[in-house]
């Protein structure tokens, strides 16, 4: 055993000292003793590698061969950076230097609190990691919410000040709760609906213009110029040694806002690693405007592509209209006409029958060949102004005049104070025809069809419901391009006409669900059309 005389000129060091011998501990401080919670006739009657099992077990597997072979003469690190279980069962970093003792056979032994090294360390592990998890969200909220999060589970207090013009307002943030109840109840309002002026904030400003951090080491002092009185006050009483970081936020060169974090374990060197993560969520959010555009542009390319197939059907659409029109319409109209001639003479049962239904079938085929020169005729508007109701009206009784509402029930609700529609009549009252013919051949007997005019942000709302199957969820895209049908003996065509024609007005043609069952059309038009491009 050593002689106590030897080492006690250690006695007074703030660092815990250890010195060993072999296998044995000789000599412990008294700020080791302090630090392990234990006497120390307990040291000094624990093997070394005893110790090193209790108070360090996580580094014991490559310890113990260590000092095995340092007792051997072999060249070993004089540093080492250990984790050491100290009293109160809590972990604490310390750099373990080593050094000779009085005697030759003695090694000294010194612990140097490396905690802040180690947390710094564990900082930088986890923002790491939290910037590669930031590259995954998809909107600036989340990029923000996540970025404050992985800052606080390291004890830190962190906002987002969010830069708005000459103003700035608070973004996402973990902050003490009692702090932002003090804040709220003093301006009267919520801190997220709080605006200060950036000229209130001069350092703030001063982190913007150098596009680098600052560190405070007396924050208290810096919000003096800031702050009201009273929740300065708090704060001082609150946390009197605060330190903060101010760090930009820039993306794409822009400033976007400031990352403010604050707590009493912040040093340089983690602060340091924050401006570094500041640039990392500058850089995710960059990625989720680069997403969000890149997103932007596909959706238009693929409507740009649509329109391009949808242009070129109808031109081989409009080839075979022009050959039907010649080919098929002019033996229609002989067939008409001689089937006017036969309806003169008195015919039996049976001819008067094939009569009528060659009448029907000839009728049914020139409306087809209407609808296809309808489909593909260029929809050039004739505006004036009209109400939308009255047209609604209007085709509802020129329906009924035919004959072709059956046995439904129609039901008109027409919003009061409707404005003016600058529309072609007579193509709105196609389109509205052929919605309404699309609606009575879905009806079964005796149910509903609502029609409703109403105002809309937009312009004119024209809605169409019934009472039929309805329309399958694959089918909704699909339901007006030309010759798409559901029924046996429908020519696909209807609807399709209905589009041209909302569309050369500039307005939007939609389909859905009815709630409690059938389908729902509406044309949203707008109060004037597009003015026609020049040439």
């Amino acid at each position: 055993m050593s002689d106590p005389a030897e080492y006690q000129a250690l006695d007074g060091l703030p660092a815990p000292v250890l010195v060993v011998r072999g296998e044995r501990t000789v000599y412990a401080n008294p700020a080791l003793l302090k630090l392990l919670g234990i006497g120390l006739p307990e040291v000094l009657d624990t093997p070394v590698l005893m110790l090193l099992a209790r108070f360090s077990p996580e580094y014991q597997r490559w310890l113990e061969p260590m000092h095995t072979e340092y007792t051997r003469g072999k060249q070993t690190p004089d540093k080492l950076w250990v984790r050491v279980r100290v009293a109160e069962e809590q972990e604490w970093t310390y750099c373990m230097s080593r050094g000779e003792g009085v005697r030759a056979e003695d090694t000294l032994l010194m612990l140097v609190d490396a905690e802040g090294e180690a947390s710094t360390r564990r900082l930088t592990e986890s923002l790491v990691e939290a910037a590669g998890e930031l590259l995954h969200c998809r909107d600036e909220q989340s990029v923000l919410e996540m970025a404050v999060e992985a800052i606080h589970r390291h004890g830190f207090s962190v906002m987002v000040l969010l830069l708005e013009g000459d103003s700035l307002r608070y973004g996402p943030l973990r902050q003490d709760a009692a702090q932002v109840t003090t804040c709220e109840v003093l301006y009267g309002k919520p801190l997220q609906d709080i605006r200060f002026p950036r000229s209130s904030m001069p350092h703030i400003d001063e982190v913007l213009a150098r596009h680098k951090a600052a560190f405070h080491s007396d924050f208290l002092q810096v919000l003096e110029n800031v702050r009201t009185m009273e929740p300065l006050a708090w704060l001082r009483r609150a946390s009197p040694s605060v330190r903060a970081l101010d760090a930009p936020i820039f993306v794409q060169g822009k400033p976007y806002g400031i990352l403010s974090v604050q707590g009493e374990t912040l040093t340089p060197t983690s602060a340091a690693t924050l401006e570094l993560f500041a640039r990392q969520i500058g850089g995710a959010l960059e990625n989720v405007r680069h997403h969000r555009l890149a997103a932007s542009r596909l959706a238009e390319l693929s409507r740009l592509q649509s329109e391009l197939v949808a242009q070129e059907r109808l031109t081989v659409l409009g080839e075979a209209a022009g050959v039907v029109a010649h080919e098929v319409r002019n033996p229609l109209g002989a067939i008409l006409n001689a089937v006017a001639v036969l309806k003169r003479d008195r015919l039996g049962p049976v001819s008067t029958s094939a009569v009528r239904m060659l009448e029907e079938e000839a009728t049914r085929l020139d409306a087809m060949v209407r609808d296809l020169l309808d489909v593909v005729r260029p929809m050039e508007p004739r505006p004036r102004a009209l109400h939308p109701g009255e047209l609604a009206r209007r085709t509802l009784e020129l329906l009924r005049q035919r004959h072709q509402l059956g046995t439904l029930q129609v039901v008109m609700n027409e919003a009061p104070d409707l404005p003016l529609l600058q529309g072609d009549e007579m193509l709105l009252q196609l389109a509205l025809e052929n919605l309404l013919r699309n609606a009575v051949q879905a009806s079964p007997p005796e149910s509903r069809v609502t029609v409703s005019v109403s105002r809309v942000p937009e312009g004119v709302l024209l809605a169409v419901e019934d009472e039929g199957s309805g329309i399958s969820p694959a089918d909704i895209h699909r339901i007006f391009e030309p010759f798409f049908t559901t029924r046996a003996t429908g020519t696909g065509l209807g609807l399709a006409v209905v589009r041209r024609v909302v569309l050369a007005h500039g307005g939007t043609v939609s389909a859905g669900q009815r709630p409690g069952g059938g389908a729902r059309f509406e044309l949203r038009l707008p109060l004037a059309p597009p003015e026609p491009l020049p040439g």
